[in-house]
């Protein structure tokens, strides 16, 4: 496999930096079984889903599996931009492990596994209905079983609201009313939500972040009574540091009696960042990341020293990004753009066979469900893909796409006499569910012929040949590479409240000698519906009859 060294937070002297994920991992959940730590986040409409993430130091993490193979419901095999698995929960309890997640307009879902890198459950709606979010469960001493949950407005009419209800300690159902415990309408605390449920010297707690995404704080409820009442404190603000909102994550220990807080960061284009904070207590109240002098609450560090996780042995490391599809399966990186509903792919011996999937004369390129895609793993890099246009039929589609709520795709179209190059714009607004396409531009840039002519040297079969020119059909093909950069060109204000937000510019280009690049076009970063950017390749037929396939033989990112 390629590998290139992206983003690591491990300094190898003991410390690490913040952030320790410069990847989309949102409304991250984490717990500790034995030396393990394991983690998830959402992943909305893109498949499989429900990364699962695995450590031994909390700082060095690897993505070790997807929990479901597709998004529950027949909706999905389109993509429906926002919506999907939303801040889903990780609990292990008498031997299984349990990962509660919303969809907000079906329901709660559990899932459960003997072994979380194996296979797990097949998804169970515990709570059918649209409106409740963000559930955590929770098995008390006394063998009861408990979830809690948030609201979204968007749904049920209101917001800042979370409510606690009793269930079956087998999870099989939910039992008893449904009690509202806190309402953050009635303080200072609206836009609570992404409760996660934990007990500590017989104090209840529910960790909440509050005041929004991009401008929040954490905040964290306890009571001595599992249903309330509740009182709150805020634990950690932005303060002086560089980390605006600080949003909901997990609270975790250690083998050696040390807490952690895992939590994510709102960076715009690329998403959900995930940074790890230590913490303490005072007076049975949490103090998450450095105290600030003379506050009862703590801030963000940038630099600290590493967790002290006892005798463990684990490697510096970091998710997957590069990939020369020499693999069993496909990588651990990539994520389809809905869920998968034939044969969009195959690992050849020469690499990632594309197939053109027959889509819709007039689907946009967002909504294209068979895009293969990645998070962004950097704050900048360069993605080099390797492509192989030659077994493409005439009307199919390939290239790369940047994905996002503005989008950028460089499209190669096969043609009798070649290859037309097209750079093809988008954008999409948010509706009060769903995203609703406002229209594709596209740019052609020219063509390519099939027949490339090369000088006699570097013919395959003759080197000892004099400089006379061959025509030699396949060198073309086998020779397309693309070149995606991410780029920060500023900072940029979003609106009155959030301000100094990376401004990032993608561009595209296209070589077919590997050394000569043409540029395709540039595009704006604007994140999607919940989401990061994401980028990668596809294949598609916009017209009757069978298509071929494109062959990306590598994907090589570097800084």
């Amino acid at each position: 496999m390629l590998h290139q060294n992206i983003w690591n937070a491990d300094k190898g002297d003991g410390t690490y930096q913040n952030p320790i994920l410069y990847a989309d991992y949102s409304d991250p959940d984490a717990i500790r079984v034995g030396e393990d730590y394991f983690m998830i986040s959402s992943s909305f409409t893109n498949t499989p889903g429900l990364p699962l993430l695995h450590s031994r130091d909390l700082v060095n993490w690897k993505v070790v599996n997807y929990l479901v193979k597709a998004v529950p419901t027949n909706r999905y095999e389109k993509p429906v931009h926002g919506c999907g698995v939303w801040a889903p929960a990780i609990r292990y309890h008498e031997g299984t492990y349990y990962v509660f997640f919303p969809m907000p307009d079906e329901g709660i879902y559990v899932i459960q596994t003997k072994d979380p890198f194996g296979t797990w459950s097949e998804p169970f709606n515990i709570r059918p209905a649209a409106g409740w979010i963000d559930p955590c469960p929770f098995w008390d001493e006394d063998g009861r079983a408990y979830m809690v949950a948030g609201v979204a407005k968007s749904r049920i009419g209101y917001k800042s609201v979370l409510h606690m209800v009793e269930m079956k300690p087998d999870c099989s159902g939910l039992i008893g009313p449904e009690v509202k415990v806190f309402d953050g309408n009635e303080n200072d605390q609206v836009t609570i939500e992404g409760p996660k449920l934990y007990k500590r010297n017989g104090w209840y707690y529910i960790f909440a972040p509050a005041g929004g995404v991009k401008t929040g704080w954490q905040t964290v409820l306890r009571s001595r009574d599992i249903f309330g009442p509740y009182e709150y404190k805020v634990v950690m603000r932005q303060e002086n540091s560089a980390v605006n909102g600080p949003h909901q994550g997990a609270w975790v220990d250690t083998v050696t009696g040390e807490d952690w807080f895992l939590h994510f960061q709102d960076v715009y284009a690329a998403g959900r960042i995930v940074h790890l904070q230590p913490m303490c207590w005072k007076e049975d109240w949490p103090i998450i990341g450095e105290p600030v002098e003379g506050k009862d609450y703590g801030q963000p560090v940038d630099v600290y020293r590493k967790p002290n996780v006892g005798n463990v042995d684990w490697p510096v490391c970091e998710p997957a990004a590069s990939d020369d599809f020499k693999g069993e399966r496909l990588g651990l990186q990539w994520q389809w753009n809905a869920n998968v509903t034939g044969d969009w792919y195959q690992l050849t011996t020469e690499g990632l066979q594309l197939n053109a999937v027959q889509t819709e004369a007039d689907c946009p390129y967002g909504d294209v469900p068979n895009l293969l895609l990645q998070k962004w793993p950097a704050p900048e890099f360069v993605c080099m893909t390797e492509m192989d246009l030659s077994s493409l039929e005439e009307g199919d589609q390939a290239g790369v796409i940047s994905m996002g709520m503005e989008y950028g795709a460089l499209v190669f179209t096969k043609e009798e006499s070649g290859y037309q190059v097209s750079f093809v714009t988008g954008k999409q607004t948010y509706g009060v569910i769903l995203c609703e396409s406002t229209g594709e531009t596209c740019r052609k840039i020219g063509m390519i012929s099939e027949e490339v002519p090369v000088s006699g040297k570097d013919v395959p079969g003759n080197g000892n040949a004099d400089n006379a020119v061959y025509t030699d059909r396949s060198r073309l093909s086998a020779s397309i590479q693309v070149r995606y950069q991410v780029k920060r060109v500023g900072t940029q204000d979003l609106n009155d409240k959030e301000k100094n937000f990376p401004l990032e510019e993608v561009s595209i280009s296209y070589s077919t000698d590997g050394h000569t690049y043409i540029p395709a076009g540039t595009v704006n970063a604007v994140p999607g519906r919940w989401v990061g950017v994401k980028n990668g390749p596809f294949c598609v037929r916009r017209e009757d009859g069978e298509g071929g396939y494109l062959l990306v033989k590598s994907v090589e990112y570097s800084r």
